[in-house]
């Protein structure tokens, strides 16, 4: 529960506290879309997260903008759960210096709000500019097809998100316009995102931390190696 300020009353404690305005909405969803909402994670007086099937990803698009009055598209996106298989060697030095190189041991996965099922999830956020309302939708990405349904019909400015989703992590979104590379070129093979995805660079040289800094032209370390050396006066 929220802590008053000096200035907040009982009542106003008592709204956040229910938070009447995100109850009704996500109630508003659970009667639209019915066993299609399969989580829901509302935080009174800060947000509101709800979890839907694939299959109903685009329908509850059409319904928060057309039936709800959220106009405003913010973002699509997708997140891969697996915790990084690569070991110490992908982390930094600051990393292996703090906690002594010890190798990681399998991890399981572990979602965020409103819970999860498969490996990878799309995601997405939405407001209602004129009402002040906001939400987040999620959706787990079926893994034998790694696909849903595109949100462009709907949310015109979906369009580069969902390139931008299809590129880095491999996901379909069947009736996008036009699914292409916007960052990568076009022959580049793999999905860059993925946390099983090998950074080369990575493995021929350590990620950068304090043990790789190189002293700056004038720090303190130059100006101690040139009073060790002596002067040339």
């Amino acid at each position: 529960m929220s802590q008053l300020s000096s200035t907040d009353t009982p009542t106003e404690e008592a709204e956040i506290a229910t938070d009447t305005v995100r109850e009704a909405m996500l109630e508003q969803l659970s009667a639209e879309l019915g066993d299609a909402l399969v989580g829901s994670h509302l935080e009174p007086g800060i947000d509101l997260t709800i979890r839907v099937t694939a299959d109903a990803w685009a329908q509850t698009a059409e319904f928060l903008k057309n039936g709800m009055g959220f106009a405003y598209f913010s973002f699509v996106s997708a997140i891969d759960w697996l915790p990084s298989p690569f070991g110490r060697d992908m982390d930094s030095q600051v990393d292996l210096a703090l906690e002594g190189a010890d190798p990681k041991e399998a991890e399981e996965m572990i979602w965020g709000l409103a819970g999860g099922e498969t490996r990878f999830q799309v995601f997405a956020r939405v407001n209602d500019i004129v009402g002040h309302r906001a939400l987040t939708i999620k959706a787990d990405v079926p893994a034998d097809t790694l696909t849903v349904p595109s949100w462009v019909g709907t949310y015109a400015g979906a369009n580069w998100h969902e390139r931008e989703a299809w590129e880095m992590f491999g996901i379909n979104f069947e009736g996008h316009p036009g699914l292409r590379h916007i960052y990568l070129p076009g022959e580049f093979e793999g999905n860059p995102m993925r946390k099983d995805f090998p950074l080369l660079a990575r493995r021929v040289k350590p990620w950068p931390g304090i043990v790789d800094v190189e002293a700056m032209p004038g720090s303190d370390d130059e100006e101690d190696e040139t009073d060790a050396g002596g002067s040339n006066d």
